[in-house]
């Protein structure tokens, strides 16, 4: 059921990757992608028709993983694709598959709104210590024997990953500024729901003279949703997962679900490790810097099935508050 509207409040959607994966499998193709976009789509519509101007951000872990495997496949007859270029390829892909789908779901309830893709790039520090830090593996498993050869061949920083062969590792900076901010506030203006910050958003820095220049990295996804809900001054920061609560003791008998911690809470249960550090932990971490200087707003975080309902229900999702 539709609630009262929310008089034009501002809320980034941030939405994994994974939304766009059945089963926990990799999806197919593109048609089965659309399919299972669905039910995400369906519950965005819900809360455009709440009254909110919606900015959705998303994840492309498992797509940016497909294009290197095709790219190392096809390395003896194509050229390579560079990261910074996988990242805007999956931007615009999934940018696209919710786009279309996100239109039709408006159509069906006779709504007008355009909804439009921004393909984002976002500055970071080039002396950020997460550049000396690699941690985050991307692209194909490798032998012990093709590892070695890409070490010493590209400088890659290569790593043994639980058995399953060896995988580039890269760095993951922190997001300062976001380029087309101006654009996204812009086109929010209009009523547009927007598609912003795809993977994190395409990491650059700027160079002596001002200029954009790309860089091998990987920007946490919750972590670029926090800022640009911070630099649009969004009241909700809602993210979706694959579970329905944030957990203490997760996946252990005494597991406990926490529906609604405040920012002190928080950050005592990052401190004593409730949250994996690939999973839940930049997600609560996001929270914290969104709500950290404005008492006016919240974080929410729950399963797909379950945004829009976890708006208006505080028994739904996990709710970190000031």
């Amino acid at each position: 059921m539709i609630k009262k509207p929310a008089h034009n409040q501002k809320i980034v959607i941030a939405i994994g990757g994974n939304s766009l994966i059945k089963n926990g499998k990799q999806a197919a193709g593109f048609q089965e992608q659309m399919e299972t976009v669905q039910e995400t789509v369906e519950n965005i519509a819900d809360i455009v028709e709440m009254g909110y101007k919606v900015v959705i951000s998303h994840g492309n872990g498992p797509q940016v993983g497909d294009i290197l495997i095709r790219s190392y496949l096809t390395r003896n007859q194509l050229s390579e694709i560079p990261l910074d270029l996988a990242n805007a390829i999956t931007q615009s892909e999934i940018g696209y598959i919710i786009q279309q789908s996100l239109k039709n779901q408006l159509l069906k309830r006779k709504f007008k709104f355009d909804v439009v893709t921004v393909v984002t790039q976002v500055v970071v520090d080039k002396n950020d210590p997460g550049f000396t830090n690699y941690t985050k593996p991307v692209g194909p498993f490798y032998s012990k024997k093709e590892a070695f050869a890409l070490q010493n061949e590209r400088k890659w920083v290569m790593k043994e990953d639980a058995g399953r062969g060896y995988r580039r590792l890269i760095s993951s900076p922190e997001p300062k500024e976001i380029v087309e901010i101006e654009t996204i506030r812009n086109l929010l203006r209009t009523c547009t729901i927007v598609i912003a910050g795809g993977g994190g958003g395409i990491p650059v820095f700027r160079n002596n003279n001002n200029h954009l220049v790309p860089t091998a990295a990987v920007i946490d996804k919750d972590l670029t949703s926090s800022l640009l809900a911070d630099l649009i001054d969004a009241r909700i920061l809602l993210i979706s997962t694959s579970i329905d609560h944030a957990y203490l003791n997760f996946n252990k008998p005494n597991q406990k679900s926490i529906t609604q911690m405040t920012l002190q809470e928080a950050q005592k249960y990052l401190s004593q490790d409730h949250f994996g550090s690939g999973s839940m932990e930049p997600k609560i971490k996001a929270g914290i810097k969104f709500i950290r200087n404005n008492k006016q707003r919240q974080v929410i975080i729950t399963d797909p099935k379950n945004l829009a309902n976890s708006i208006n229900n505080k028994k739904i999702g996990t709710r970190i508050i000031p």
